[in-house]
């Protein structure tokens, strides 16, 4: 029922997977680690969909891991000199001024402190996937609170706000720029923007059940329903090759465990991973100076926000302490950089569970992985 590689010292994970995988906690998916530059594990099982199997190339939608492909790219012309996380998105994106805006960061944007954490307007699943006409908008809108004061996650936006200024500093969509000078050799095993002859290997996402949470019992000027449910992106919409084609940058990502951490190990390994050089020490160094820490405004939990990633925060129990950055998905997806142990941690599922920053699954299998390298 698992195929794939294990080395011997993370069996744990293999038969971890092994175990959801028949008592139906998952119904398809694949678990990687990378450590001191090895690909110590390299797991897949299940079902991609009913009587499909889940095979060594299938991807899914990885929801917001896709943020931090996003923030690595900025990171690398950050890197090159074609981004200065200190200045003013306006510099790059001069339309971004308006109505208040001038005096946002880069590393605002990228830490989710813009103060632009969604759109006013309504905004349907068909306005998402045009990308240039809704990062106008974004352009448009107005400030929701000061930016640098605390975070509100961008949970829709971010990828919006991401290729607009990319789009600019660097002439092309952030997903062009992503795919041949990040991804690199990894990019058929996570893509922004799935091209119609590799639609046949998404696997269908399955939705969570049902979360608990009374949302009518919130104001209406909540940031969570002003960014959730404008506009509401639901799993059935997302299966969908409409949405798979799109390039969305906060949520639209397709990948397999392995190709998540292996575009993700350069963080953890000092810049670079199988022979490319992505980052410099001082960029890496960036991530982790703290831009907000406390509750945020939209998941109404506690996150420390670096530059580009989340650190170690009390609501992801799994994420280990130390020099770590990491992010997560609606539904289960994670990736964990783990810069201390010089190692990158994913797991990527399509039966998605009740999770946004953390749950029960998703830490069981962060747990088996980081015990098992502390046992190296």
């Amino acid at each position: 029922m698992v195929d794939g590689t294990c080395a011997p010292e993370f069996a744990p994970l293999r038969d971890l997977l092994t175990k959801n995988l028949a008592d139906g906690t998952d119904a398809g998916a694949s678990v990687a680690v990378i450590h001191d530059g090895e690909l110590v594990v390299d797991l897949w099982g299940g079902e991609a969909r009913p009587g499909v199997p889940w095979r060594e190339d299938t991807v899914v939608m990885t929801w917001s891991v896709t943020k931090v492909m996003a923030a690595l790219t900025v990171l690398v012309l950050a890197d090159r000199g074609d981004v200065d996380l200190d200045s003013p998105v306006a510099d790059y994106w001069p339309d971004f001024a308006t109505n208040g805006k001038d005096g946002v960061l880069v590393r605002h944007l990228l830490s989710h402190t813009s103060g632009v954490p969604g759109w006013s307007r309504p905004v349907t699943v068909e306005d998402l996937l045009d990308l240039e006409r809704s990062s106008d908008w974004l352009a448009e809108e107005s400030l929701w609170y000061e930016p640098g004061v605390g975070s509100a996650y961008q949970i829709v936006d971010h990828g919006h706000l991401l290729d607009g200024l990319v789009r600019r500093a660097a002439g092309r969509p952030l997903a062009d720029v992503f795919r041949d000078e990040v991804a690199g050799p990894f990019a058929d095993d996570f893509m922004i923007g799935v091209p119609d002859d590799q639609q046949d290997r998404c696997a269908d996402l399955l939705p969570p059940p049902p979360s608990g949470v009374d949302y009518s019992k919130l104001p209406p000027d909540s940031f969570l329903l002003r960014t959730m449910a404008n506009p509401l992106l639901l799993p059935e919409a997302c299966n969908s090759p409409d949405w798979r084609r799109g390039s969305v940058g906060s949520v639209g990502g397709h990948g397999n465990a392995r190709g998540v951490a292996q575009i993700q190990a350069a963080v953890s390994h000092g810049g670079a991973y199988a022979g490319r050089s992505l980052l410099s020490d001082a960029t890496i160094d960036r991530v982790f100076d703290v831009q907000a820490s406390g509750l945020d405004q939209v998941l109404m939990q506690p996150v420390t926000w670096g530059i580009g990633y989340g650190l170690p925060t009390p609501s992801a129990p799994a994420v280990p302490d130390g020099r770590t950055c990491w992010w997560s998905g609606w539904g289960g997806s994670v990736v964990v950089n783990a810069l201390d142990s010089r190692t990158t941690v994913a797991y990527v599922p399509n039966q998605m569970a009740s999770h946004l920053l953390a749950s029960p699954r998703t830490d069981t299998y962060l747990t088996a992985a980081f015990d098992c390298v502390a046992a190296l």
